[in-house]
């Protein structure tokens, strides 16, 4: 009773002041708990990255185009000779080395000299033909004395017959000692003993097994001189006979080397064996291969791949493209910046770091190349929280 006045005055006021603030603090709560609408679901198969999401740069494009495509896995050859451009060149005399043998890597003509021989067997055929050409003469003059004899019966016909004989027998004597000269390549002039061994094709001296002074003889094993057309090589290669029904006559290949990586090399089939290897169940195919700046060397190992004809086009994709489920392969397709569909496609060849790709896809699409498999995790992921209740 002994309050004062004034304190019983401010209760009211503290009253409404208290009151105001419960008013306001379940209205703070009421507006905190509305429910926040639900995020729509992703459509099946495809994939929505965040404008800003920093998954974004693990994701590249390329757009798809048609083009040639290799027909089966790159074969593995060997650079060899063109034989139809080379010669392997021996002595078809004995004799000794007199002058300096033409040097390794020496550019010839057809007839160039690139050695000369003292030969014995030379001397022979220049003296048999010297022989064979006196006894011609001689047997010739002798007819003609004969027949003039005849003609005025000083003898028998026997006897002209018999000069007539001698005559004959004596110019097969020398038309054997004439054309043994021809096919050593001599002169009917030269007496010297003295052979000149001679290239037979243009090219280059790519071999040389001989030296100043070496006696040579015609039975050896190995040729004194290879001279090859290094701007036209051969490409060697075996086939197996499960591919030789897409390997023609005439069809353009590509030629790679381990010396020039990133380099191709056009060549073409020119010849396709006619017998299989049953040992290895290949056939031997040879390319022609032109090397006109003269970069490619007989003897080193290539990689040929066999391209498909230009009107048969497919698309190649790289294999970081691709990702297999179960029996099938799945790439997929960026249909704008932050959405990405998954696509079958059907894959009729796979090889080292590509595939080539028969039905799927459509030009123009834009491929992802690489993010693949990022891209199905996330798939994953999105499909699980549209699960959930």
């Amino acid at each position: 009773m002994n309050v004062p006045m004034q304190s019983l005055a401010k209760t009211p006021l503290l009253c409404c002041y208290l009151l105001a603030a419960g008013i306001i603090t379940a209205c703070s709560d009421s507006t905190d708990k509305t429910p926040v609408p639900p995020k729509p679901p992703t459509p099946a198969g495809e994939v929505i990255l965040a404008p800003d999401s920093p998954k974004k740069a693990y994701v590249k494009t390329a757009k798809l185009s048609l083009a040639q495509h290799p027909l089966l896995e790159p074969l593995a050859g060997k650079v060899v000779y063109d034989e139809s451009l080379t010669s392997r060149i021996s002595s078809p005399v004995a004799g000794r080395v007199v002058a300096t043998p033409v040097a390794l890597g020496t550019p010839v003509q057809a007839g160039s000299t690139l050695l000369e021989l003292d030969s014995p067997d030379v001397a022979d055929a220049e003296a048999d033909f010297a022989k064979a050409q006196a006894a011609a003469t001689l047997a010739g003059h002798a007819f003609n004395r004969q027949q003039e004899l005849y003609a005025g019966k000083a003898i028998s016909r026997k006897e002209l017959e018999q000069a007539q004989s001698d005559l004959s027998s004596a110019r097969s004597d020398l038309q054997r000692a004439t054309d043994r000269l021809k096919n050593l390549h001599l002169s009917a002039r030269q007496a010297d003993g003295r052979f000149a061994l001679r290239a037979t094709v243009p090219g280059v001296v790519v071999e040389r097994n001989v030296n100043p002074g070496m006696e040579v003889r015609p039975d050896l094993d190995t040729p004194l001189y290879v001279v090859s057309d290094l701007k036209h090589l051969t490409v060697l290669l075996e086939v197996f006979e499960v591919n030789i029904g897409k390997i023609k006559l005439g069809q353009q290949v590509s030629v790679s080397v381990p010396a020039y990586p990133g380099q191709t090399f056009p060549a073409t089939v020119q010849y396709i064996g006619q017998v299989l290897d049953e040992t290895t169940r290949t056939v031997q195919v040879r390319c022609k291969l032109d090397n006109p700046d003269g970069s490619l060397m007989p003897g080193m190992y290539a990689t040929i791949t066999v391209e498909s004809a230009a009107d048969d086009k497919a698309f190649v994709i790289p294999l970081t493209a691709v990702f297999t489920e179960g029996d099938a392969d799945y790439v997929f397709i960026a249909l704008d910046d932050n959405r990405y569909r998954q696509r079958k496609a059907d894959i009729g060849l796979r090889l080292k770091d590509k595939a080539i790709v028969t039905q799927g896809l459509e030009a123009n699409e834009l491929l992802v190349t690489e993010g693949a498999l990022m891209l199905r995790a996330e798939e994953e992921v999105e499909t699980e929280s549209n699960n959930q209740p």
